[in-house]
């Protein structure tokens, strides 16, 4: 989600779930390092956004490191390696992102080295496979290899493999199959470890059947970015049983509005401008009345407003008072995620016989 879950969008996000785990926007561990005397561009957050967990890249277990000590200072509540992307502007440059699944031995040593250098979790996203490397015995050995060599005990598994050649990152999101069955068996042959569902969870019905299903966690990306009212609305009361933070898309913009004008009072020079402002709320009103005319007015009024309010008080007239003010209801695009039987569908069982020192491991795979 680079370019996207910055911290204007994890500031709405936080308005509308006060429980959801949110996750920053990649930050490559070399522009950390190399931009220490201007680190709270990339790094800092408001203390709202817990918890929250930072994701980093990159290949060079140096720079792991050092990005991790300087990120440390910050209070993520969880530092994630991400070895799943498969751009071509991360998978190949400097061989990170999803080709780090060709390597798990590296992995594990880059998540030991950033372990060493915070004091919170550490977790690992990842893919089921890279090309052809797509088995469900290759996916357990990266998992056995990681988890044998660092004290990662969290890996989000994004249930499709990555194709490095020939699909864009927006096809390598659509196009491989969902494989929701090689989630479900590392579920069953990891016991000790916590695995996160994502990939083609939209709703917050899907989330919930992922659950009831067994599933620990389940991540949302891009449906949470897409339709955030009625995608994060539901978590607090559905997910976690908590009353919902706010009751209209109303107040959650008075409270926006009130963040952007602060922020740009701010910084002076390097301020947000009001577009970046805006970006975050664009899908807002999502398959709502008033939503297109909403974005046109937003896209001319966006060329002359200087402030986050004066851009609402023009715009806002074409959102109807009963979608402004109305409170979260049932998710009009809402079905449940259809699993089936997965006992029928999960690969043989994988074993791992690890000594206690955790430093080499004999794999076993059994049918059963």
């Amino acid at each position: 989600m680079m370019d996207w879950t910055d911290n204007h969008y994890r500031t709405l996000a936080r308005l509308i779930s006060k429980h959801a785990w949110l996750y920053t926007e990649m930050v490559v561990a070399e522009t950390i390092v190399h931009q220490k005397d201007n680190l709270d561009k990339f790094l800092a957050f408001p203390a709202e956004q817990h918890p929250i967990v930072l994701q980093i890249g990159g290949s060079n277990l140096d720079n792991l490191a050092k990005a991790t000590e300087l990120a440390n200072a910050y209070s993520y509540d969880e530092i994630n390696l991400n070895c799943g992307c498969p751009s071509g502007k991360v998978a190949g440059h400097g061989c990170f992102g999803a080709r780090l699944m060709f390597d798990p031995e590296f992995v594990g040593d880059a998540m030991s080295a950033i372990a060493a250098n915070c004091n919170v979790p550490v977790s690992v996203k990842c893919r089921i496979g890279v090309d052809d490397r797509d088995s469900y015995e290759e996916l357990c050995e990266f998992v056995d290899k990681v988890v044998s060599k660092s004290p990662t005990r969290h890996f989000i598994i994004h249930a499709r493999k990555a194709l490095l050649n020939g699909l864009s990152p927006a096809e390598n999101r659509k196009v491989p199959p969902l494989k929701y069955e090689y989630y479900f068996a590392l579920l069953r042959d990891f016991p000790d470890v916590q695995f996160t569902l994502n990939g083609g969870i939209t709703t917050i019905d899907q989330v919930n059947a992922s659950i009831r299903q067994g599933a620990h966690r389940v991540m949302v990306g891009r449906a949470a970015y897409n339709n955030p009212w009625n995608m994060l609305g539901h978590v607090d009361s559905e997910v976690y049983g908590m009353p919902t933070r706010n009751s209209s898309r109303r107040q959650i913009l008075e409270s926006y509005q009130v963040y952007g004008d602060s922020i740009m009072g701010q910084y002076g020079p390097s301020r947000p401008n009001v577009r970046q402002l805006v970006k975050p709320l664009l899908n807002l009103f999502h398959s709502e009345p008033g939503n297109g005319l909403w974005k046109r007015k937003a896209d001319s009024t966006l060329r002359h407003c200087k402030t986050l309010q004066s851009f609402l008080e023009e715009t806002l007239e074409a959102i109807p008072d009963s979608v402004l003010d109305a409170p979260i209801g049932k998710d009009p695009c809402s079905e449940e995620a259809h699993f089936a039987d997965m006992d029928s569908l999960l690969p043989p069982r994988y074993t791992s016989l690890t000594n206690s020192s955790h430093e080499s491991s004999v794999l076993v795979t059994a049918s059963t």
